[in-house]
């Protein structure tokens, strides 16, 4: 571990254990010793099926959760809007990652609703996630993050620190942020459900690749991130480290921004 990153994350544990604001200014977080998961939705508004699972993502991880377990976070993909409803939350880009993790799991076919867990395929969700979430929290974390934002009008300032001690990991890992925000709703208005008011929480609307580990396992960079014009209640920066190949995630972190104001 480098001496620039164990000063940063120093300062951050002095000033607070978990996540905090100072002086009205920049919030902070910093991971612990133990692995937070990562939940993953992918959805779509133009799916049928998809409801259910929007709504079981919001009720076990969602905003009005006091302590949830896990990280979520919904992947709005964009393969669906061509049968009637454009769903003004899905992105390509979101779907490109759902097919990579097709890839790193070797599967053949991607599919709505699907739910990751840690970066693999969650099948029965429905009803027996629970004990498989509070299995991957007992686990040690791949990796050391911390987080630090601050908002000013309608940007937030960003800087991220990812430290993997494992060679092998840090060989194809990668530190990504997400900026998620929940309390949308919409009225669908054409396609499988027409007719149907549908509500979301922790929807991404931006996801930023920080970039890879150097060869001592750090990696780190500051830089922008522009909050959505529809903005939702209850925004969160959400960071993880995944590896490429297996696509196991290594350590998420979250920061929500209440009261993250710059001075």
């Amino acid at each position: 571990m480098t001496r620039r990153f164990i000063t940063f994350v120093a300062a951050l544990l002095l000033a607070a254990p978990s996540v905090s604001v100072h002086a009205a200014s920049a919030c902070r977080a910093t991971s612990g010793a133990m692995t937070r998961p990562l939940v993953e939705l992918y959805t779509s508004e133009g799916c049928d099926s998809c409801p259910p699972a929007d709504r079981w993502l919001a009720s076990n991880f969602g905003a009005s959760v006091a302590d949830p377990r896990a990280v979520a976070l919904a992947f709005h993909v964009d393969y669906w809007d061509r049968l009637g409803w454009v769903d003004r939350f899905a992105s390509a880009a979101y779907t490109d990652r759902q097919y990579a993790a097709m890839r790193a799991n070797g599967e053949s076919f991607v599919y709505t609703p699907q739910v990751l867990l840690q970066g693999h395929a969650l099948v029965n969700w429905r009803n027996g996630a629970g004990a498989v979430v509070d299995a991957a929290t007992r686990g040690p974390a791949g990796a050391t993050l911390a987080l630090e934002a601050a908002v000013d009008g309608s940007t937030v300032r960003v800087r991220a620190d990812a430290q993997v001690a494992d060679a092998r990991a840090r060989a194809d890992a990668q530190l990504l942020v997400a900026y998620a925000d929940s309390g949308l709703v919409s009225d669908v208005k054409a396609g499988e459900n027409r007719g149907v008011r549908l509500a979301h929480d922790n929807v991404v609307r931006a996801l930023r690749v920080v970039g890879a580990p150097d060869r001592l396992g750090h990696a780190q960079a500051s830089f922008s991130m522009s909050r959505p014009a529809e903005a939702g209640t209850h925004p969160m920066l959400v960071a993880f480290v995944q590896r490429s190949s297996t696509g196991d995630i290594l350590q998420t972190l979250a920061l929500p921004l209440a009261g993250c104001a710059s001075p």
